[in-house]
């Protein structure tokens, strides 16, 4: 029987969303059908209001966003484009020459990235003409799925069941899909949660992010196009549930004091929300006619702002290993083989877990108050602050243009 779909991803969020227009808007996949799997019915979100979930967008991200002919779609007024990043330890200073400053200007990039509303971006991603014009949106949960030899039957919650020839797993870090398939995951719970909101700050973020890492966790400012600054405070568990107990007038306080005042007082201006942190890595990627990415593959610690980037260069990664076999004759059907896939898993989880790697280390070096790792931090930021070679190592890194990176990334 022919299948129902060629290609059924399971998730609708901004990386799921992603990997479905950068497959439609992919010429050699135009004979491909494709179906996008989200119980939750996309709405346009309200003009008057900007939510407190936000991610920081990298140069890499902007250009695959810009492929899957979304990122013109974000509105200018909730996208604010930052020129520069401090970063500091808590027993130094911002200004002090233990601290590091990354400048655009010294790397000739127009900006270091985008700090951008979530549910702007995934809503620019779901109206993406690629994906409105040859994308099928099923709005259930996934059930079930079985594996055969000839497709990958997808059982829904109401109970429809398709035939897909494969399923490429986009459901988060909790993914049912991952468990379907068998796939085995590692990892462990920081026992921290970061709290998010937004505020106002009596000196202006001037288009800065900042991060100070204090012995409980990082705590980043990140700058809004109107003016506030978004934060993200990872405390230990227990105190960030403290901290949330307080009202906004002591919370603003506490929070103005981890900040050591960079941007002056903080008064709170937004709901607040607080977040359970972990590490997770699938122990593979893929199975015959069964691919993963996004936090379904890999969930991180946000000190670095990574995640979402992470996601967006899999969908990248994996779109063009799809495009590379079509190109060297493979057909729609060859796609969901075992030796395709491994391609991208290939690709993806030796930089995947590099990442991973750094982010856990920089979370372990900095969350504590251990004398000796006081002076190591202070030598080691001064050190790179010292050496342009270095930081420029770092940016490139942030950016995601360093590495094993996509077409879609390199070509500009």
């Amino acid at each position: 029987m022919t299948p129902d779909f060629d290609i059924v991803i399971v998730g609708g969020g901004m990386v799921g969303a992603c990997m479905a227009a950068l497959l439609a808007n992919e010429p050699t996949l135009s004979d491909a059908r494709i179906a996008l799997l989200e119980p939750h019915a996309p709405a346009s979100p309200p003009d008057d209001e900007l939510d407190i979930r936000v991610s920081a967008i990298s140069r890499a991200s902007e250009r695959i966003l810009t492929r899957a002919q979304a990122w013109t779609q974000v509105p200018s007024r909730y996208c604010c484009a930052y020129q520069a990043m401090t970063v500091w330890d808590a027993a130094s200073q911002p200004d002090s020459a233990s601290a590091l400053h990354f400048s655009a200007a010294e790397t000739g990039e127009p900006n270091l990235g985008y700090i951008v509303e979530n549910r702007r971006l995934l809503w620019a991603l779901l109206e993406a003409a690629p994906l409105r014009q040859r994308v099928t949106m099923l709005g259930a949960q996934l059930q079930n799925l079985e594996f055969a030899d000839d497709c990958v039957r997808v059982t829904l919650s109401d109970q429809r069941t398709l035939r897909a020839r494969l399923v490429i797993g986009a459901d988060g870090a909790q993914s049912r899909s991952r468990e379907l398939a068998g796939i085995d995951v590692g990892g462990w719970k920081y026992e921290q949660s970061a709290i998010v909101t937004h505020v106002r700050t009596e000196k202006p973020h001037r288009f800065t992010a900042w991060q100070r890492f204090t012995p409980a966790g990082p705590l980043a400012f990140l700058p809004l196009a109107d003016g506030r600054s978004s934060i993200v405070w990872t405390n230990p568990s227990d105190q960030a549930k403290r901290l949330l107990e307080l009202d906004e007038v002591a919370f603003a306080r506490e929070l103005t004091h981890a900040s050591d005042r960079a941007l002056g007082e903080a008064t709170v201006a937004a709901p607040r929300a607080q977040f359970p942190l972990q590490l997770k890595a699938a122990r593979s990627y893929t199975r015959p006619r069964f691919a993963l990415i996004g936090d379904a593959a890999h969930a991180v610690h946000p000190l670095a702002g990574q995640g979402v980037n992470l996601g967006l260069m899999d969908a990248a990664c994996l779109a063009q290993t799809f495009a590379e076999a079509r190109a060297q004759g493979a057909s729609v059907e060859a796609l969901s083989e075992a030796r395709v896939l491994r391609r991208y898993e290939r690709w993806r989880k030796s930089e995947n877990l590099l990442a991973m790697g750094l982010i856990d280390g920089l979370n372990r070096l900095f969350s504590n108050d251990n004398p000796a790792l006081r002076t190591v931090r202070s030598f080691g930021f001064a050190a790179i602050e010292r050496t342009p070679l270095a930081k420029r190592w770092l940016i490139q890194r942030a950016l995601g243009v360093a590495g094993e990176a996509p077409r879609m990334v390199k070509e500009v």
